[in-house]
Protein backbone atom coordinates (compact mmCIF):
# COMPACT_ATOMS: atom_id res chain seq x y z
CA UNK A 1 0.00 0.00 0.00
CA UNK A 2 1.52 3.81 -0.49
CA UNK A 3 1.72 5.33 3.10
CA UNK A 4 1.02 8.57 1.71
CA UNK A 5 -2.56 8.04 0.90
CA UNK A 6 -3.11 7.47 4.53
CA UNK A 7 -2.39 11.19 5.15
CA UNK A 8 -4.96 14.21 5.43
CA UNK A 9 -5.34 17.44 7.27
CA UNK A 10 -5.11 15.23 10.96
CA UNK A 11 -2.41 13.64 10.40
CA UNK A 12 -0.48 10.85 10.56
CA UNK A 13 2.74 12.67 11.45
CA UNK A 14 4.76 9.90 11.53
CA UNK A 15 4.78 6.16 9.95
CA UNK A 16 7.79 4.23 11.16
CA UNK A 17 7.92 0.88 9.84
CA UNK A 18 10.50 -1.75 11.22
CA UNK A 19 12.04 -5.12 10.97
CA UNK A 20 14.68 -7.57 12.28
CA UNK A 21 15.90 -10.26 9.99
CA UNK A 22 16.95 -12.79 13.25
CA UNK A 23 13.63 -13.42 14.85
CA UNK A 24 11.42 -12.08 11.44
CA UNK A 25 9.70 -9.79 13.16
CA UNK A 26 8.29 -6.90 11.61
CA UNK A 27 6.49 -3.59 12.78
CA UNK A 28 5.28 -0.65 12.65
CA UNK A 29 4.58 2.81 14.56
CA UNK A 30 1.75 5.19 13.35
CA UNK A 31 2.07 8.96 15.19
CA UNK A 32 -1.19 9.97 14.35
CA UNK A 33 -1.48 13.66 15.90
CA UNK A 34 0.18 15.61 18.36
CA UNK A 35 -1.35 18.74 18.75
CA UNK A 36 -2.63 18.00 22.08
CA UNK A 37 0.38 16.38 23.21
CA UNK A 38 2.88 13.44 22.55
CA UNK A 39 1.91 10.33 21.09
CA UNK A 40 0.71 7.71 23.45
CA UNK A 41 -1.60 4.29 22.75
CA UNK A 42 -1.28 0.73 22.81
CA UNK A 43 0.58 -1.74 20.92
CA UNK A 44 -0.66 -5.18 19.82
CA UNK A 45 1.17 -7.87 18.27
CA UNK A 46 -0.42 -10.71 15.79
CA UNK A 47 0.84 -12.74 12.72
CA UNK A 48 -2.45 -9.80 10.86
CA UNK A 49 -1.04 -6.60 11.41
CA UNK A 50 -1.42 -4.07 8.55
CA UNK A 51 -0.12 -0.44 8.44
CA UNK A 52 -3.82 0.46 7.16
CA UNK A 53 -4.88 -1.29 10.46
CA UNK A 54 -2.55 0.66 12.84
CA UNK A 55 -3.00 4.10 11.28
CA UNK A 56 -6.96 3.51 11.81
CA UNK A 57 -6.59 2.48 15.31
CA UNK A 58 -4.34 5.31 15.83
CA UNK A 59 -7.03 7.64 14.73
CA UNK A 60 -9.23 5.91 17.19
CA UNK A 61 -6.70 7.19 19.65
CA UNK A 62 -6.46 10.91 18.56
CA UNK A 63 -10.28 11.38 19.18
CA UNK A 64 -10.26 9.08 22.51
CA UNK A 65 -7.88 11.58 23.98
CA UNK A 66 -9.35 14.67 22.87
CA UNK A 67 -12.93 13.13 23.56
CA UNK A 68 -12.02 12.11 27.36
CA UNK A 69 -10.19 15.59 27.31
CA UNK A 70 -6.39 14.06 28.83
CA UNK A 71 -3.42 15.88 26.97
CA UNK A 72 -2.11 13.03 25.15
CA UNK A 73 -1.60 12.83 20.87
CA UNK A 74 -2.94 9.90 18.99
CA UNK A 75 -0.65 7.28 18.16
CA UNK A 76 -0.67 3.24 17.75
CA UNK A 77 2.04 0.41 17.30
CA UNK A 78 1.78 -3.09 15.82
CA UNK A 79 4.36 -6.47 15.78
CA UNK A 80 3.56 -8.34 13.13
CA UNK A 81 4.24 -12.04 15.18
CA UNK A 82 2.20 -14.71 16.70
CA UNK A 83 2.06 -13.93 20.86
CA UNK A 84 1.94 -17.48 21.23
CA UNK A 85 5.51 -18.35 19.55
CA UNK A 86 8.29 -19.47 22.07
CA UNK A 87 10.02 -16.69 20.72
CA UNK A 88 8.01 -13.57 21.55
CA UNK A 89 10.34 -12.32 23.91
CA UNK A 90 13.07 -12.37 21.77
CA UNK A 91 10.86 -9.87 19.09
CA UNK A 92 9.04 -7.74 21.34
CA UNK A 93 12.82 -6.65 22.25
CA UNK A 94 14.15 -6.58 18.93
CA UNK A 95 11.08 -4.36 17.89
CA UNK A 96 11.85 -1.67 21.14
CA UNK A 97 15.25 -2.18 19.78
CA UNK A 98 14.56 -0.37 16.86
CA UNK A 99 11.69 2.49 17.97
CA UNK A 100 14.75 3.19 20.29
CA UNK A 101 14.72 6.91 18.42
CA UNK A 102 11.19 7.38 19.03
CA UNK A 103 10.94 5.70 22.25
CA UNK A 104 9.89 7.07 25.08
CA UNK A 105 10.63 10.36 23.64
CA UNK A 106 7.60 10.51 20.95
CA UNK A 107 5.97 7.59 21.49
CA UNK A 108 5.45 5.56 24.68
CA UNK A 109 3.99 1.56 24.25
CA UNK A 110 1.15 0.53 26.14
CA UNK A 111 -0.78 -2.98 26.39
CA UNK A 112 -3.01 -4.00 23.47
CA UNK A 113 -4.08 -7.13 21.82
CA UNK A 114 -1.40 -10.11 21.70
CA UNK A 115 0.67 -8.06 25.06
CA UNK A 116 0.78 -8.98 28.66
CA UNK A 117 1.69 -6.54 31.83
CA UNK A 118 4.86 -9.00 31.61
CA UNK A 119 5.99 -7.93 28.35
CA UNK A 120 5.50 -4.10 29.31
CA UNK A 121 8.67 -5.10 31.66
CA UNK A 122 10.70 -6.83 29.11
CA UNK A 123 10.29 -3.75 26.63
CA UNK A 124 11.13 -1.66 30.13
CA UNK A 125 14.51 -3.77 30.50
CA UNK A 126 15.28 -3.46 27.04
CA UNK A 127 15.25 0.03 26.85
CA UNK A 128 16.53 0.47 30.54
CA UNK A 129 13.99 2.83 30.92
CA UNK A 130 10.67 2.48 33.10
CA UNK A 131 8.72 5.59 30.80
CA UNK A 132 9.12 3.10 27.79
CA UNK A 133 5.87 1.34 28.15
CA UNK A 134 2.54 1.07 30.78
CA UNK A 135 1.23 -1.62 32.07
CA UNK A 136 4.02 -3.40 33.82
CA UNK A 137 3.49 -5.30 36.94
CA UNK A 138 2.53 -3.72 40.10
CA UNK A 139 5.98 -5.36 41.35
CA UNK A 140 7.73 -2.87 39.25
CA UNK A 141 5.57 0.36 40.32
CA UNK A 142 3.51 -0.29 37.40
CA UNK A 143 -0.06 0.18 37.71
CA UNK A 144 -1.40 -3.00 36.08
CA UNK A 145 -4.62 -1.66 34.31
CA UNK A 146 -5.52 -4.85 32.46
CA UNK A 147 -5.07 -6.41 35.67
CA UNK A 148 -7.37 -3.97 37.38
CA UNK A 149 -9.83 -4.14 34.25
CA UNK A 150 -10.52 -0.57 34.49
CA UNK A 151 -11.58 -0.64 30.52
CA UNK A 152 -14.51 -3.18 30.98
CA UNK A 153 -15.10 -1.28 33.82
CA UNK A 154 -15.47 1.97 32.36
CA UNK A 155 -17.52 0.60 29.81
CA UNK A 156 -20.22 -1.30 32.61
CA UNK A 157 -20.24 2.82 34.49
CA UNK A 158 -21.21 4.45 31.11
CA UNK A 159 -24.17 1.62 30.71
CA UNK A 160 -25.44 2.59 34.03
CA UNK A 161 -25.11 5.93 33.56
CA UNK A 162 -27.57 5.80 30.56
CA UNK A 163 -29.65 2.61 31.67
CA UNK A 164 -29.93 1.96 35.57
CA UNK A 165 -28.58 -1.25 35.61
CA UNK A 166 -30.30 -2.94 38.07
CA UNK A 167 -32.18 -6.04 36.73
CA UNK A 168 -31.55 -4.98 33.31
CA UNK A 169 -30.42 -8.18 30.80
CA UNK A 170 -27.10 -7.31 29.08
CA UNK A 171 -25.29 -9.63 26.13
CA UNK A 172 -21.51 -9.00 25.92
CA UNK A 173 -19.67 -10.52 22.90
CA UNK A 174 -16.02 -11.16 23.90
CA UNK A 175 -14.34 -12.40 27.09
CA UNK A 176 -11.26 -11.24 27.31
CA UNK A 177 -9.48 -8.50 29.34
CA UNK A 178 -12.57 -6.17 28.09
CA UNK A 179 -15.53 -8.22 28.62
CA UNK A 180 -15.10 -10.27 31.51
CA UNK A 181 -14.03 -6.84 33.49
CA UNK A 182 -17.10 -5.57 32.15
CA UNK A 183 -19.52 -8.64 32.87
CA UNK A 184 -17.59 -8.88 36.56
CA UNK A 185 -18.80 -4.89 37.08
CA UNK A 186 -22.20 -5.53 35.30
CA UNK A 187 -23.01 -8.29 38.24
CA UNK A 188 -21.62 -5.94 40.75
CA UNK A 189 -24.35 -3.00 39.78
CA UNK A 190 -27.46 -5.48 39.62
CA UNK A 191 -27.68 -6.57 35.92
CA UNK A 192 -28.40 -9.64 34.42
CA UNK A 193 -25.84 -11.11 32.39
CA UNK A 194 -27.90 -12.88 29.38
CA UNK A 195 -24.92 -13.92 26.94
CA UNK A 196 -21.23 -14.02 26.39
CA UNK A 197 -18.81 -15.29 24.21
CA UNK A 198 -14.88 -15.92 23.22
CA UNK A 199 -13.55 -17.06 20.38
CA UNK A 200 -15.35 -20.58 21.38
CA UNK A 201 -18.48 -19.74 20.64
CA UNK A 202 -21.63 -18.32 22.87
CA UNK A 203 -22.99 -19.05 26.06
CA UNK A 204 -26.64 -17.91 26.13
CA UNK A 205 -29.06 -17.74 29.18
CA UNK A 206 -31.96 -15.65 29.24
CA UNK A 207 -32.02 -16.56 33.27
CA UNK A 208 -28.61 -15.33 33.50
CA UNK A 209 -24.96 -16.68 33.45
CA UNK A 210 -23.34 -17.64 36.71
CA UNK A 211 -20.65 -14.31 36.40
CA UNK A 212 -18.23 -15.45 39.15
CA UNK A 213 -17.90 -19.22 38.03
CA UNK A 214 -17.09 -18.16 34.50
CA UNK A 215 -14.57 -15.67 35.90
CA UNK A 216 -13.10 -18.07 37.70
CA UNK A 217 -13.29 -20.82 34.95
CA UNK A 218 -11.54 -18.06 32.87
CA UNK A 219 -8.53 -17.61 35.47
CA UNK A 220 -8.17 -21.78 35.07
CA UNK A 221 -8.92 -22.16 31.10
CA UNK A 222 -8.92 -18.69 29.44
CA UNK A 223 -10.69 -18.41 26.45
CA UNK A 224 -11.99 -22.06 26.50
CA UNK A 225 -13.98 -21.25 29.86
CA UNK A 226 -16.93 -21.00 27.80
CA UNK A 227 -16.79 -24.27 26.69
CA UNK A 228 -15.53 -25.74 30.52
CA UNK A 229 -19.25 -23.84 31.55
CA UNK A 230 -21.28 -26.04 29.01
CA UNK A 231 -23.94 -25.27 26.30
CA UNK A 232 -22.19 -23.34 23.86
CA UNK A 233 -23.51 -22.24 20.74
CA UNK A 234 -22.08 -21.27 17.91
CA UNK A 235 -20.95 -17.36 17.65
CA UNK A 236 -23.39 -14.67 16.88
CA UNK A 237 -25.96 -15.98 19.19
CA UNK A 238 -24.85 -13.38 21.80
CA UNK A 239 -25.32 -10.47 19.69
CA UNK A 240 -28.52 -11.38 18.41
CA UNK A 241 -29.95 -12.26 22.37
CA UNK A 242 -32.60 -10.31 23.40
CA UNK A 243 -31.16 -7.46 26.18
CA UNK A 244 -31.51 -3.80 27.57
CA UNK A 245 -27.41 -3.79 26.83
CA UNK A 246 -25.47 -5.12 24.30
CA UNK A 247 -21.43 -4.80 24.53
CA UNK A 248 -19.79 -5.73 21.72
CA UNK A 249 -16.42 -6.39 23.47
CA UNK A 250 -14.56 -8.43 20.75
CA UNK A 251 -13.12 -8.19 17.25
CA UNK A 252 -13.69 -4.78 14.86
CA UNK A 253 -16.26 -4.88 12.25
CA UNK A 254 -18.60 -6.88 13.99
CA UNK A 255 -21.70 -5.03 13.20
CA UNK A 256 -23.00 -4.32 9.94
CA UNK A 257 -25.92 -2.95 8.93
CA UNK A 258 -27.65 -6.38 8.06
CA UNK A 259 -27.54 -7.00 11.76
CA UNK A 260 -27.93 -3.42 12.70
CA UNK A 261 -31.54 -4.02 11.49
CA UNK A 262 -31.83 -7.29 13.87
CA UNK A 263 -30.05 -6.47 17.13
CA UNK A 264 -33.17 -6.62 20.30
CA UNK A 265 -31.41 -4.01 22.65
CA UNK A 266 -32.04 -0.50 23.57
CA UNK A 267 -28.05 0.19 24.24
CA UNK A 268 -25.09 -0.31 22.66
CA UNK A 269 -21.97 -0.09 24.48
CA UNK A 270 -18.74 -0.22 22.29
CA UNK A 271 -16.27 -2.06 24.45
CA UNK A 272 -14.16 -3.08 21.20
CA UNK A 273 -12.54 -0.61 19.25
CA UNK A 274 -14.60 0.11 15.78
CA UNK A 275 -17.08 -2.68 16.22
CA UNK A 276 -19.55 -0.98 14.00
CA UNK A 277 -19.57 0.40 10.43
CA UNK A 278 -21.09 3.83 9.77
CA UNK A 279 -23.88 2.32 7.88
CA UNK A 280 -24.76 0.10 11.29
CA UNK A 281 -24.69 3.06 13.45
CA UNK A 282 -26.63 5.13 11.20
CA UNK A 283 -29.43 2.15 11.08
CA UNK A 284 -29.52 1.89 14.59
CA UNK A 285 -30.02 5.82 14.94
CA UNK A 286 -32.84 5.25 12.81
CA UNK A 287 -34.63 2.42 15.03
CA UNK A 288 -33.59 4.70 18.44
CA UNK A 289 -31.18 2.62 19.38
CA UNK A 290 -28.71 4.57 21.79
CA UNK A 291 -25.12 3.57 21.22
CA UNK A 292 -21.93 4.85 22.91
CA UNK A 293 -19.10 5.03 20.71
CA UNK A 294 -16.10 2.89 21.38
CA UNK A 295 -13.53 6.21 22.30
CA UNK A 296 -16.25 6.90 24.30
CA UNK A 297 -17.52 3.91 26.05
CA UNK A 298 -13.57 2.13 26.60
CA UNK A 299 -11.28 5.20 27.46
CA UNK A 300 -11.11 4.14 30.66
CA UNK A 301 -7.88 2.52 29.63
CA UNK A 302 -6.47 5.91 28.78
CA UNK A 303 -7.56 7.22 31.70
CA UNK A 304 -5.49 4.75 33.40
CA UNK A 305 -2.63 4.98 31.45
CA UNK A 306 -2.53 9.23 32.08
CA UNK A 307 -2.56 8.28 35.39
CA UNK A 308 0.55 5.60 34.88
CA UNK A 309 2.44 8.07 32.32
CA UNK A 310 1.90 10.92 35.32
CA UNK A 311 3.41 8.58 37.79
CA UNK A 312 6.03 6.33 35.41
CA UNK A 313 9.20 7.78 37.22
CA UNK A 314 8.20 8.38 40.39
CA UNK A 315 8.96 6.42 43.61
CA UNK A 316 5.43 6.27 44.51
CA UNK A 317 2.58 4.16 43.20
CA UNK A 318 -0.57 5.19 41.87
CA UNK A 319 -3.95 3.76 43.88
CA UNK A 320 -5.72 1.82 42.14
CA UNK A 321 -9.01 3.42 44.00
CA UNK A 322 -8.28 6.88 42.59
CA UNK A 323 -7.78 5.71 39.05
CA UNK A 324 -11.07 3.67 39.18
CA UNK A 325 -13.18 6.78 40.71
CA UNK A 326 -11.42 9.09 37.67
CA UNK A 327 -12.65 6.15 34.97
CA UNK A 328 -16.20 6.11 36.36
CA UNK A 329 -16.89 9.92 36.79
CA UNK A 330 -15.38 11.12 33.40
CA UNK A 331 -17.09 8.81 31.65
CA UNK A 332 -20.14 8.79 32.68
CA UNK A 333 -20.12 12.38 32.31
CA UNK A 334 -18.42 12.15 29.04
CA UNK A 335 -21.13 9.56 27.49
CA UNK A 336 -23.99 11.68 28.90
CA UNK A 337 -22.67 14.42 27.25
CA UNK A 338 -22.12 13.00 23.64
CA UNK A 339 -25.63 11.39 23.88
CA UNK A 340 -27.21 14.88 24.58
CA UNK A 341 -24.83 16.40 21.96
CA UNK A 342 -25.85 14.42 19.39
CA UNK A 343 -29.55 15.33 20.13
CA UNK A 344 -28.89 18.66 19.59
CA UNK A 345 -26.67 18.42 16.50
CA UNK A 346 -29.29 15.49 14.91
CA UNK A 347 -26.45 13.10 14.17
CA UNK A 348 -25.28 9.53 15.47
CA UNK A 349 -23.29 9.88 18.36
CA UNK A 350 -20.33 8.79 16.96
CA UNK A 351 -20.46 12.00 14.76
CA UNK A 352 -21.10 13.94 17.75
CA UNK A 353 -18.13 12.45 19.70
CA UNK A 354 -15.99 13.22 16.90
CA UNK A 355 -17.33 16.25 16.15
CA UNK A 356 -16.37 17.42 19.48
CA UNK A 357 -12.73 15.54 19.92
CA UNK A 358 -11.66 17.09 16.44
CA UNK A 359 -13.20 20.73 17.48
CA UNK A 360 -10.51 19.99 20.36
CA UNK A 361 -7.84 18.98 17.85
CA UNK A 362 -8.25 21.95 15.86
CA UNK A 363 -7.99 24.54 18.31
CA UNK A 364 -4.64 22.73 19.70
CA UNK A 365 -3.22 22.76 15.74
CA UNK A 366 -4.18 26.31 15.27
CA UNK A 367 -2.83 27.41 18.47
CA UNK A 368 0.30 25.82 17.27
CA UNK A 369 0.44 27.59 14.06
CA UNK A 370 0.06 23.99 12.53
CA UNK A 371 -3.39 25.27 10.59
CA UNK A 372 -4.33 28.49 9.74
Amino acid sequence: MDVLQLMDEWGPEKVVCVSDRRTGMKGVLVIDNTARGMGKGGTRMSPHVTVAEIARLARVMTWKWAGVDLFFGGAKAGIVFDPSSPDKESALRAFARKLSNEVPREYVLGLDMGLTERDAAIVQDELSDRGAMMGAPAQLGGLPYDELGVTGYGVAEVADELVELHGKRVAVQGFGAVGAAAAKRFAELGAVVVAVSSVHGALVDADGLDVARLLALRGRFGDLAVKEYGDVRELGAELRVPCDVLVPAALQDVVDADLAGELDTALVVEGANLPTSVAAQEVLARRGITVVPDFVANAGGVIAAAFAMDARYSAFPVNPAVVLDAVSSKLRANAAHVVAEARTRGTTTHVAARELAQERVLAAMKLRGRVA
